[in-house]
């Protein structure tokens, strides 16, 4: 039985490089769509609905490209095809929408677009997102696939700080961080130009320094004869066949990515209400916070990346997964006590916990419980538990933001409802049933 050789770190690091240019778009994105559609004029109460077709996106277009990698070979190979036309559209797309409020649009007209654009924006990513985890399963043995996911998590928390950090760097540097009503700052739309630069830099290495497996190396390695790899399953058909890792994995995904959602929704209304003590979306001190709110997220993501390294020394997988939930439970919960713009790091930092094992864990623990041949398609399913649970969270979050605002509705309370959500999936994560490597 032929198993996939260890990969020297180098190639275990260009396998996930071009993450780094897929994670400063989704950084970008994450960061500021909630603050492109107050400046363009939407309510509060309807932030949430923004953002559902994001992981609606994903919901479909994640298993089609998966099976359809599955089945694919060609001089680039399997997943790389994809990667390429899923990075272009975004580069596309990174330009033209902060650029929403500056097309002589109705208000109306310019949050259509706005709404068009970030659709094609989400599903690029996700489209450009998926190969790289599939290459993982793909090209990485068992033994190294926590310390491959390990460097693709650390790449990621490192584009994300990127990503967050550039509209108050540009603001630092000159650039207008304010502009006409229903326009877009200059500060944020440089900040998507040089995004779409960076991505596509990121995809070109990629495509230059990785080398996939031909399909013969590849059914070798898998262990997959002939017969199997002219076998085809739907996607229904393989999901009614998943494993109990997936569905327990599953749950604790559900409470992880509802909690992540109202960050991303209301974090920058919440920095504005909560410590600058605004709340008009064309105020110099809205948009000040609203460019403190990429620094919240920088630290975040620094603070995931500290943790990183931190988890691979917990010999017990559950239990390192379970406390950095219950740690960026407590980082969210405390927001509402820390009105400094300072103090609050701390906060963010252990929100940061949760979200390095939120990229690593689950992807280590699942890929480990199916085989290479319906690699591609379960991932793509599996990632139903990331876009389901914002789906359900962007739509629930008007009502709940209607009940948990209080008198003065103030955004910061959704934070601490997505502290409770990662307590739960704290708590979930001891239902995880975990599998080895079988034949579906």
């Amino acid at each position: 039985m032929k198993n996939k050789p260890d990969l020297n770190f180098w190639k275990l690091w260009n396998i996930s490089f071009g993450f780094f240019g897929v994670q400063i778009a989704y950084a970008l994105q994450s960061a500021n769509i909630s603050r492109i559609f107050a400046t363009l004029g939407a309510d509060p109460h309807n932030l949430s609905y923004f953002w559902i077709l994001p992981p609606l996106a994903g919901l479909i277009v994640q298993p089609i490209i998966g099976e359809a990698s599955d089945r694919t070979w060609t001089k680039l190979g399997r997943r790389i095809p994809y990667l390429i036309v899923g990075s272009i559209v975004a580069v596309l797309v990174l330009c033209l929408l902060p650029n929403a409020g500056s097309l002589s649009l109705s208000v109306g007209g310019a949050m259509a677009f706005g709404l068009f654009a970030l659709m094609f924006l989400d599903t690029s990513i996700n489209i450009a997102m998926q190969p790289f985890k599939m290459m993982v399963g793909d090209m990485v043995n068992e033994k190294q696939k926590g310390l491959a996911y390990s460097i693709q998590s650390f790449l990621v928390n490192v584009g994300s700080v990127i990503g967050f950090i550039f509209p108050f760097f540009f603001t630092w540097i000159g650039i207008q961080n304010v502009a006409p009503k229903g326009v877009v700052p200059p500060s944020v739309v440089y900040s998507f130009y040089f995004g779409a630069a960076i991505l596509l830099g990121c995809v070109i290495y990629t495509v230059m320094k990785v080398k996939e497996m031909p399909p013969k190396e590849f059914n070798e390695f898998h262990h997959i004869s002939a017969k199997d790899s002219e076998k085809k399953e739907g996607l229904f058909r393989l999901l009614v066949k998943a494993p109990d890792t997936f569905w327990t994995v599953g749950l604790v995904q559900f409470f992880s990515w509802a909690a992540f959602m109202y960050m991303w929704t209301y974090i920058t209304g919440a920095t504005a209400e909560h410590i600058w003590h605004a709340s008009d979306p064309l105020s110099p001190g809205y948009q000040e916070a609203a460019n403190w709110a990429g620094i919240l997220f920088a630290v975040e993501a620094i603070g995931a990346v500290v943790w990183a390294v931190i988890l691979p020394l917990f010999k017990n997988k559950k239990m390192a997964y379970s406390l950095s939930l219950f740690l960026g439970g407590i980082g969210f919960i405390s927001t509402l006590w820390m009105t400094d713009q300072y103090t609050v790091f701390i906060s963010y930092a252990l929100v940061g916990c949760a979200w390095a094992a939120m990229m690593a864990m689950p992807f280590t623990i699942f890929t480990n419980s199916v085989s290479g041949k319906n690699m591609g398609a379960y991932l793509g399913l599996f990632n139903g538990t990331i876009c389901i649970p914002q789906i359900v969270a962007a739509l629930v979050g008007g009502a709940l933001f209607s009940v948990v605002g209080g008198p003065g509705k103030q955004q910061v309370m959704m934070l601490v409802v997505a502290g409770v959500s990662l307590l739960l999936g704290g708590f979930s994560v001891f239902f995880i049933k975990e599998k080895a490597t079988g034949d579906i």
